[in-house]
This record gives C-alpha cells, structure tokens and sequence, in this order.
C-alpha cells in the first residue's frame, strides 16, 4: 500500500486512552497483563483443537479458526498501545497507520462471517442432525473458512482502496489508540463526505447482514432445543449460550458504531477497546469453561503433559 501522489503527511499522533500519567502506568500494566492471557488462552484452544482427536469436528475447527482471528485482532494494535502508554512520542508512519485500518476490517469482517458459519454449524447439528457429517464435511468446513477470510478482504479492499489515495497534508492527530478509519479519512484535505458515508455503510451493512441469520438461526434453533426432551437439549444448551454470548459481545459494540456513528470520542475508545481486547479474552473463556469436551481435553492434555515432566 502505497502513498497518493499527494500525500504529505508521513505520519500520524495517537492520542491514546487516557493524558493522565497516574492512568498510564495503570492501563499499561493491565493491558499488558490482559493482552498476555488473550495470546495464551487463544492458543492453548488451538493446540487442544489440534491435538485433541476427540476435538477433530466442524464445531471445533471453526473454533480453532476464530481463535486465531481473536488472537490477530487484538495483535493488530494492542502491543502498539500499551508501548505508547510509556512512550513520550505517540507517533506512527502512514504505512503503518493504513496497515492497521487493512488488518482492522479484514480481521473484523472474516470473524463476523465465521461467527455465521458457526451458527450454520449448530443449525444442522442440532435441527438436522441425522445428516450432520454428510453436510458439515471436512471440504465444508474448509470453504466456510475461506469464504469467511474472503468476505474479510473484500470488506477491507472496498474501503482502503479508496483511502490510500486521498490526499493527507495537514492536521495528522487521531483521538484514538490505533488508526481508527472514520477518524482518520475526516484528517484529508478533501471533501469526504461520500467516503465517510459509505465506510458507514459497509461496515454497518455487512454488520447487519451477518446479525440477523445468526438472529434467525439461533432463534430456530432454541426453538428446536426447546421441545426436546430436558435430558438431550442440555448439552445443546450449554453451547449455544456460549455461541449466542460470543455473538452479542462482538456484534453489539461494531453495530452501535457503525449504525450509529454520532457517539463521543470517549464512547467510541470504550467500545473500541472492547471489541478489540475485551471480546478476544472473553472468548476463550466462555468456550473453555462453559464447554464440557474443550475441559476434559484440556485436563488431559495438562495431565500429559506433567507426567511426561516426571520422566
């Protein structure tokens, strides 16, 4: 990605969370703590999904996959805050600033359709479940992944490629911890109105678009549980409240910017911060300990591994 011909500005000041030094000290101790259990705990479910045969289902290898989306996600800009938190020049180049605002909405948009893909997963599995492993196929499954980056990079290739060619030449400070694309397209010297509106709408659409199937899915599918016997919807309860609380923690903060994109700076770094750090620890935990099968192979592989640090 490569600067307009009129570009001027080399770099971008981020403003960060917070002036206040006490604050500082205090969100970078936190962050760095918070962003140590987000790498770790993402990892630890896609070794366990690796290693584990009994994990070896479409269920899953979609988990493993929005595992290593979430890790990503927080990767894009987390380290780069908390260094900043303790640096006196919060400063970033151009190319990084428009690599953060790729990475942002490619990451953003494959997790939002893989999150798609794991309701069509639970759909067949619990609605159709005598044909689940004819439909949910390795190839299937695969497809899906693919289809859920692809949506990511087109997303995020219809809004940049638009972006890289504006002309930046004068103010270059971003209210943010990271390049945030709305605050940063208001810094060129041009008229954006058209391109703030469409970022609006591509992002809020695609949000939208991908929110009310997992609506419909998940809204038939408690339907389905619920006239079951108490005996076999429990299991099938117990993951889909972990499927529907990963859902709403993601997409509850992206469609309140982007539907309603007139909220103070300061709501936007509190939601930016959620979906950006907070969704990704969450994850891991909501599927670690609100799943029977990821503790029993976490245990074991724990147990494995001390018995084979007494040899």
């Amino acid at each position: 990605m490569e600067k307009g011909n009129h570009s001027m500005v080399s770099e971008f000041i981020l403003l960060g969370l917070t002036e206040s030094p006490e604050l500082q000290i205090f969100f970078f101790l936190f962050f760095s703590i918070i962003y140590i259990f987000i790498v770790l705990g993402n990892l630890i479910i896609i070794f366990v999904v690796k290693l584990d045969p009994q994990l070896h289902s479409p269920m899953y290898f979609l988990l493993a996959n929005l595992s290593f989306i979430d890790m990503s996600l927080a990767s894009f800009a987390t380290p780069k805050m908390i260094y900043d938190l303790i640096s006196k020049y919060r400063i970033i180049s151009y190319e990084g600033c428009m690599t953060q605002m790729f990475f942002l909405h490619l990451l953003g948009g494959s997790e939002m359709m893989l999150l798609v893909a794991m309701a069509i997963d639970r759909y067949v599995a619990i609605c159709k479940p005598l044909r689940y492993k004819n439909i949910m196929s390795h190839c299937i499954c695969i497809r899906l992944a693919l289809l859920s980056w692809a949506t990511g990079f087109v997303h995020t290739t219809s809004q940049m490629v638009f972006t890289i060619t504006l002309p930046f030449c004068g103010p270059n400070v971003v209210d943010s911890f990271f390049c945030d694309l709305p605050r940063v397209i208001k810094l060129a010297c041009t008229d954006t109105y058209i391109l703030e509106l469409l970022v609006i709408a591509d992002s809020g659409l695609l949000s939208l678009f991908c929110f009310i199937p997992l609506f419909i899915s998940y809204s038939i599918i408690l339907i389905t549980v619920q006239n079951r016997s108490s005996s076999r919807s429990s299991k099938a309860l117990s993951t889909l409240s972990a499927h529907i609380t990963v859902v709403v923690l993601f997409f509850g903060p992206c469609i309140f910017i982007y539907v309603w994109p007139f909220s103070s700076v300061s709501t936007d770094k509190i939601l930016s911060v959620f979906y950006t750090i907070f969704t990704p620890l969450l994850n891991p935990i909501i599927y670690t300990f609100r799943n029977k099968d990821m503790k029993k192979a976490l245990r074991k592989m724990i147990k494995n591994v001390s018995s084979r640090s007494t040899f």
